[in-house]
């Protein structure tokens, strides 16, 4: 599907990673964990760029969000207000939270959490009751983004469980530190050979957290993998 509408609102999850909101057209129908194409203008000229949907198929608008860099796609973003024009094309991609797995877990990297917003959402809104563990993996703790968003859920729920690491935590930081690894997933996911495995995030995180997985005993069929390409 094709088409055309304006920025709706844009919010501040993180510093440098923007949330923007559009109307979503009631024949605009995607799964969880799926993409879109994003269209913007930067004077005369197009930009095009894929996104993931960070809202759930259960809300009434579409979101994307994204980290912004110095790139001129970003750039154009970071001028950007609520009434731009924006051309949407979608939805595409097979990385989806379709069936209700009795357990799964949601392995992250950075802005690779934006899926697993749409997917534990998703999942919550539709009354699912299987047991999903969520494990991020982030700089320091001012970046993680849609930290309110799982708390308010897992306050109604105790079928979901987040658990945070950073590669560097502040002083004070009670939560895990470094990179997502073996020993923490064996600690916070004891049955992870169990579970479907979602993972997202930067090529070179992908990679290793499949490997890992795969080194210890996670049935290939299990894994579900997702790269942000140009991170």
């Amino acid at each position: 599907m094709i088409f055309e509408t304006e920025v709706r609102e844009i919010l501040t999850r993180a510093p440098d990673v923007r949330s923007f909101r559009f109307s979503k057209p009631a024949q605009f129908t995607y799964k969880a964990g799926q993409f879109m194409f994003i269209t913007i203008r930067k004077g005369e000229e197009e930009l095009r760029k894929h996104f993931t949907i960070s809202s759930s198929p259960t809300e009434d608008f579409l979101e994307f969000t994204k980290k912004l860099t110095d790139s001129e796609f970003s750039t154009a973003l970071r001028a950007s207000s609520p009434g731009d024009w924006t051309r949407i094309e979608g939805p595409f991609g097979k990385f989806t939270f379709e069936k209700e797995y009795e357990k799964s877990a949601l392995l992250a990297g950075g802005i690779g959490i934006t899926p697993m917003r749409s997917m534990v959402t998703y999942w919550y809104d539709t009354g699912m009751t299987s047991d999903i563990v969520l494990v991020h993996g982030c700089r320091t703790e001012a970046d993680i983004v849609f930290r309110e968003d799982f708390e308010n859920i897992q306050r109604h729920t105790e079928n979901l469980r987040v658990v945070y690491c950073l590669t560097e935590p502040m002083p004070g930081w009670k939560g895990y530190s470094g990179r997502i690894d073996a020993p923490l997933i064996r600690k916070e996911i004891p049955d992870y050979q169990k579970r479907r495995m979602y993972l997202c995030g930067p090529p070179a995180m992908v990679e290793t957290m499949e490997q890992l997985l795969r080194d210890m005993k996670v049935p290939v069929l299990n894994i579900k993998r997702e790269q942000f390409m140009g991170y």
